[in-house]
């Protein structure tokens, strides 16, 4: 079963930075899109940010660009989520996810991969 390992959640004041973290299997890093979703309590899980690494290529939500940025390192087989300027309205359970190319990079349903999530939380 693949695993996706997210780590970096925490809390944080409205207006600071986090960064979170998603390990991956080398065989899933290196031939899958890497995403990042979150969901809000009450809320459907929403899309964030993708990264179409062979195309050179990352997606993101509106309600998210020109704040976060979504990175990888190759040698650990890692994606990153750095988010700055955090808003309380960006608290969620924010989840890594991977699919294989194609088309529709935003849609959930297309992530074949998920990992457990990890609590980001923002004070105002």
């Amino acid at each position: 079963q693949v695993q996706l390992v997210e780590s970096g959640g925490g809390l944080v004041q409205a207006g600071g930075s986090l960064r979170l973290s998603c390990a991956a299997p080398e065989s899933i890093f290196n031939s899958y899109v890497m995403g990042w979703f979150r969901q809000a309590p009450g809320k459907e899980r929403e899309f964030v940010a993708a990264g179409v690494w062979r195309d050179g290529r990352t997606y993101y939500g509106d309600s998210v660009k020109g704040r976060f940025t979504i990175s990888r390192d190759n040698a650990r087989s890692t994606v990153y989520l750095q988010m700055n300027s955090l808003r309380p309205e960006d608290t969620a359970v924010y989840y890594c996810a991977a699919r294989p190319y194609g088309l529709g990079y935003t849609y959930i349903h297309e992530y074949d991969f998920w990992g457990q999530g990890t609590q980001v939380t923002v004070s105002s």
